[in-house]
């Protein structure tokens, strides 16, 4: 049975050429079955130690303190836990999470990338409109205890999952690794006069 296990990290900050960060919580939810009867399972998730301390600026996102994961795993034993099972592993802006959780030479699918080929016109690509857009709370299988709060692992690995369901429904895995291993086909325009107005729409 092909198990999906969908990935989200809290961390420090973003990783970028000047500055490193770490991850503060780890999060992942597993998707099984044939496609189209997918189920998706409980979300779980782990506090991480940083071994460093947590920016406010990163609070203000996750709300995870220094307090928090004083006594927490340290990052490889939470990353070890999570590695042990999927075939694939799913994120949601793959380019992100593998920075703090490589996953091995397991594929990757990032429903970020997969969404926009699939759903060019949605309001948004962000995980939490598309969760909205797409109606999962009208999902019969769908917990929304389990999807809250936003911005913490195990909710939003939850969301991810449901997510990945969808896509699973509109395209074939073998197609969503492609397009997970190119380029994003950004729908609006960040440019000078045509910021924010559709590609399609700039003259």
């Amino acid at each position: 049975m092909t198990i999906y296990r969908a990935i989200d990290v809290e961390s420090t900050g973003i990783p970028s050429e000047t500055e490193r960060h770490a991850l503060v919580e780890i999060g992942w939810c597993d998707v099984v079955g044939a496609r189209g009867a997918e189920m998706v399972m409980d979300p779980a998730s782990i506090l991480v130690n940083p071994g460093r301390p947590i920016p406010a600026e990163a609070s203000a996102i996750h709300h995870l303190r220094d307090c928090d994961v004083v006594d927490a795993v340290p990052p490889d034993v939470a990353c070890a836990e999570v590695a042990k099972a999927g075939d694939y592993y799913v994120a949601h802006n793959a380019a992100f999470d593998p920075q703090f959780f490589g996953g091995g030479d397991k594929p990757w699918i990032d429903t970020w990338k997969c969404a926009l080929r699939v759903w060019p016109d949605a309001p948004s690509h962000k995980l939490q409109v598309l969760r909205y857009w797409l109606k999962f709370d009208d999902n019969p299988q769908f917990d929304r205890t389990c999807s809250e709060p936003a911005h913490r692992a195990g909710a939003d690995a939850y969301c991810c999952a449901f997510l990945l369901v969808e896509l699973l429904n509109a395209s074939t895995v073998e197609q969503l690794v492609k397009w997970s291993s190119g380029p994003a086909l950004l729908v609006t325009c960040y440019m000078n006069k045509h910021r924010n107005k559709r590609w399609r729409d700039v003259a």
